[in-house]
């Protein structure tokens, strides 16, 4: 999957409100990564906007193979590189002023690390819902990808933004 494309602008879509409620039908809860069930719950509660997917971020490493892995890295320096499965939210938004600031509040997300956090479009989504966004964590220079190899150092470091990213989507929300 190639997530990342140019930022479009939001557009009006009078047929939001139908698209939020048919998405709200068919969510499944079990499938949403533990650690982001209730920020993935809180958002669709916004009349403003609704998730379409999203990853918590995985690390797999010799040793740890599962694919949904949620444990931390472990302090080693006998692992030297890991697979990483991005952390990513897609958004929809409405196009309208709640939708507007959550839109730029989204987007702000991004100064948390500007190297390894992108706020961008995906065409695909984009064809399928118009005004979705995605807001993923993964160094810049593979932002096109949503499984890389890091050597393990940056791996560490990565999993500390990724923690970061979403006590600032917590945060965010706690203050609408």
């Amino acid at each position: 999957m190639e997530t990342f494309l140019k930022l479009k602008k939001l557009i009006k879509n009078p047929l939001y409100q139908a698209q939020k409620q048919k998405s709200m039908i068919n969510l499944n809860l079990n499938i949403i990564d533990a650690p982001i069930i209730k920020l993935i719950k809180n958002f669709n509660n916004l009349p403003y906007c609704f998730t379409l997917q999203s990853c918590y971020g995985h690390f797999l490493y010799k040793g740890q193979k599962d694919s949904h892995n949620l444990a931390p890295l472990p302090i080693t320096n006998t692992i030297n590189k890991t697979v990483y499965k991005i952390a990513y939210i897609v958004f929809c938004i409405e196009k309208s002023v709640l939708g507007t600031w959550l839109f730029k509040a989204l987007k702000k997300i991004t100064a948390i690390d500007h190297k390894n956090i992108q706020f961008c479009c995906a065409q695909w989504f984009w064809e399928k819902q118009i005004n979705s966004y995605v807001l993923q964590v993964e160094p810049d220079r593979f932002k096109h990808k949503d499984k890389v190899i890091l050597d393990y150092k940056e791996a560490l470091y990565i999993e500390k933004i990724r923690n970061k990213f979403f006590i600032q989507l917590n945060n965010l929300l706690e203050n609408i």
